[in-house]
């Protein structure tokens, strides 16, 4: 329970390597989620080094020219198109928490499009993960999916290590598509940002709330 009441999605990371045997024991234990017919749609790309500083780049290059920017869109919807309550409140409540800790105020458009491209550096975290899956897999693969991210990032705090889930990098998922060879079978679920939490880092205190049980369970008995 405590890997699970510990994670966060952190937005500052220390230089500190992680080593690739670590990675791979977190990946393995991960790959314990369970899956429709034991389908296991996920594949994982991971990035370190040079590759991982290429790709960033890359994508901060095109985040940082309106021009190129324009040419982006996600494939795929993680949003809902058409926002309603309480889901449009926790969105906002979290994205001003967040500029409030970093001193953002709500004019100050550079300074968040500035934090908004730290994605794209994976918040300095040494290890990037990006995620695809075939095109052939449907709905519940994606749920699939969803348990074997979890797994990763509970596993990572097991270690003693913390992660940052990513939908930002799917504006740019032919950029990545790109620099990651991948075949037009394969399409980009998110990234992910591993490494050791920045324990001095403004940002990282950041706590979001969750709803009461007794808000979203109904105990049906009778």
């Amino acid at each position: 329970m405590a890997a699970i009441e510990t994670r966060r999605s952190m937005r500052a990371f220390l230089p500190t390597p992680v080593p690739r045997s670590l990675i791979e024991e977190i990946l393995r234990v991960a790959a314990r989620a369970p899956s429709g017919t034991n389908t296991q749609p996920w594949q994982v790309h991971v990035l370190s080094g040079a590759a991982k500083e290429r790709l960033s780049a890359r994508i901060l290059a095109a985040h940082n020219d309106p021009a190129e920017l324009s040419k982006h869109r996600e494939e795929y919807a993680y949003y809902p198109v058409e926002w309603a309550s309480p889901y449009i409140d926790r969105r906002r409540k979290v994205g001003w928490d967040l500029y409030g800790l970093l001193g953002l105020a709500k004019t100050d458009r550079a300074g968040m499009h500035a934090q908004h491209g730290r994605n794209y550096r994976f918040f300095d975290a040494p290890v990037g993960l990006m995620f695809t899956i075939d095109r052939v897999m449907q709905q519940g693969s994606w749920l699939d999916y969803g348990m074997f991210l979890q797994n990763i990032m509970i596993a990572a705090r097991g270690h003693g290590l913390h992660t940052c889930p990513q939908a930002a990098f799917t504006q740019f998922h032919r950029l990545i598509a790109e620099e990651l060879s991948l075949p037009p079978t394969q399409m980009l679920v998110c990234g992910m940002a591993l490494g050791y939490a920045d324990p001095n880092a403004i940002e990282n205190t950041l706590q979001t709330e969750r709803a009461a049980v007794a808000e979203f369970t109904r105990f049906l008995e009778d």
